[in-house]
């Protein structure tokens, strides 16, 4: 089904049967997003090149098949919490909260069955202002271990002439903890153009980073100076320049794989550059959310056939995402994650898209 800039269509069947939906979002000069809903994931972006041809630029699958048979995060929706929780609890108003350890000890994108697991239900198709697709669903109490009982929603929007919007929202029946965010892993030469990331140059805007342990989880004490280090972005950088610096916390991710800190404050604000010299796409990130993770595609090892068969391998693709800080819940020192009964959580990330002229 086509209307204005929607175009709807089925994506694939659950093993019950259930059809799961493609719906396709469409601006201007050939961009366009296409989300499906099980995991409310980005299943496809595609924007021009400098000479204006179309690729899609997201890692993913072509088929519904693909998401089910492996979880890879491709695109996802990460909730209830994005990134790690160590030792899989925290405590809440004076209770144990325990979930499900899905990453050695710690609790990883919401457990074994996370959001990115779930088929969320289309709730609204609409082309003003911009064409725009509301998913919804319920988070029953105790899901994966979390309290309360989470009504949430997640809206796509595409903005002329080439701006990709997500805004999720969340409200609770009782306190919980919450960090939502997408997941995809960008290429901005091409999914299928079989170049790596390493070239792509990177501007983050941030002074400190998190270290971690060797298990992913924020050392005690502040963050981190940028300044003198590999994880230094504040003016462009190919994201392969230090990649392979003697550096103890490139080595316990293997790249890079930490969480950057923004400036405080809940307005929409610049977070982050990203420059494809071959191509001359440009992505441009803007969030409200107090950390942005930057991981270099350390863990793609060839073990998964994405679109056009193709194996995915290490820095193939990188994933930028605005999130709470990694372990906010066991860190009083953190921006809070915690959402109680009466508020509602609402952030946003914005994805700009423009192109630069061939290098010199």
């Amino acid at each position: 089904m086509t209307s204005g800039g929607i175009e709807r269509g089925s994506f694939g069947r659950l093993s019950d049967g259930t059809v799961v939906e493609r719906v396709t979002l469409r601006g201007a000069h050939g961009f366009e997003a296409t989300i499906i809903p099980f995991g409310a994931a980005l299943q496809a972006l595609v924007t021009p090149d400098r000479d204006g041809h179309c690729d899609d630029i997201v890692l993913g699958h072509d088929d519904l098949d693909g998401y089910l048979a492996q979880r890879k995060f491709f695109g996802a929706t990460i909730g209830r919490y994005a990134n790690r929780i160590a030792g899989a609890r925290f405590v809440l108003d004076g209770e144990t909260v325990r979930l499900d350890a899905n990453n050695g000890p710690n609790a990883l994108h919401g457990g074994l069955q996370g959001f990115d697991r779930k088929l969320w239900r289309i709730v609204e198709l609409s082309d003003d202002p911009g064409p725009a697709l509301v998913l919804e669903r319920e988070s029953p109490h105790g899901e994966e271990g979390y309290p309360g009982n989470l009504a949430a929603r997640v809206t796509y929007r595409v903005r002329n002439p080439m701006e990709l919007s997500i805004t999720y929202e969340a409200t609770t029946d009782r306190p919980t903890c919450l960090n939502l965010t997408n997941h995809s892993f960008f290429n901005l030469d091409g999914a299928r153009a079989e170049r790596q990331i390493l070239d792509h140059r990177l501007t983050i805007a941030s002074d400190h980073f998190l270290a971690v342990d060797a298990t992913a989880i924020p050392l005690t004490g502040p963050p981190r100076p940028v300044d003198g280090t590999p994880f230094d972005f504040r003016e462009p950088t190919a994201i392969g320049a230090r990649i392979r610096a003697d550096d103890e916390q490139l080595r316990l991710g293997r790249g890079y794989d930490h969480n950057f800190c923004l400036a405080s404050g809940m307005s929409l604000r610049f977070a982050a550059r990203l420059e494809a010299p071959r191509s001359g796409r440009v992505m441009e990130l803007l969030t409200d959310q107090p950390g942005l993770q930057f991981y270099s595609g350390n863990f793609l090892d060839g073990s998964t056939a994405g679109k056009g068969e193709r194996l995915y391998r290490q820095s193939d693709a990188l994933c930028l995402e605005p999130q709470a800080w990694p372990d906010t819940p066991n860190r009083a020192d953190f921006p809070s994650a915690r959402l109680d009964p009466g508020q509602t959580y609402r952030r946003s990330i914005v994805y700009r898209f423009s192109t630069i002229g061939a290098p010199p």
